[in-house]
């Protein structure tokens, strides 16, 4: 990926009005959305829709985000969520029923962890040394320096392994098959 193609590049390109930047991220990243979204919506149709308006919402509003991950995939998960939240309230509203569970909004961080268990799985599978930075940096917030110095290794190192967890785990969340 050059910097150019990179996801702060693309969102200050689609900020421009530049739709071929827009197709850059779909190409990127709707196979995931749509993998996602299957998740949260019952129907062809519903997810068709869940797609669409996740990525009509990253058009719009792209001179407004802030990537602090430095990618769009848990920016577009997160919107596809409160898209297919909102979808269930309108479905529900219509049909009188309730909010389906696992499209409630999480009462509590631990709540929002369990919903992600697919992802604490992956990180649960990781060596042991792996497993602790991921739940450090990743899960808990802290700085490389900060878990270096926890766990008595050098920041390089762990930059480099968790640069090699995300690109596992990204690779598992893009081959995931819902």
């Amino acid at each position: 990926m050059t910097p150019d193609d990179d996801d702060a590049a693309l969102v200050r390109r689609m900020a421009l009005d530049d739709t071929g930047a827009l197709a850059t991220a779909f190409d990127r990243y709707a196979p995931t959305v749509t993998r996602y979204a299957w998740a949260l919506a019952g129907s062809k149709q519903d997810v068709e829709e869940l797609v669409q308006d996740t990525l009509l919402t990253l058009w719009q509003k792209a001179a407004t985000i802030e990537l602090s991950t430095g990618t769009l995939l848990p920016w577009l998960l997160v919107v596809c969520r409160n898209h297919a939240r909102n979808q269930a309230r309108r479905l529900a509203k219509n049909a009188g029923d309730e909010l389906p569970a696992e499209l409630a909004a999480p009462t509590d961080a631990d709540d929002a962890r369990e919903r992600l268990r697919w992802v604490r799985d992956e990180i649960a599978a990781l060596p042991e040394t792996d497993r602790r930075i991921c739940e450090l940096c990743l899960l808990e917030g802290h700085s490389y320096a900060e878990a270096a110095a926890m766990l008595g290794l050098s920041v390089g190192a762990v930059t480099q392994r968790v640069s090699r967890s995300r690109a596992r785990l990204k690779k598992a969340v893009t081959h995931d098959e819902h």
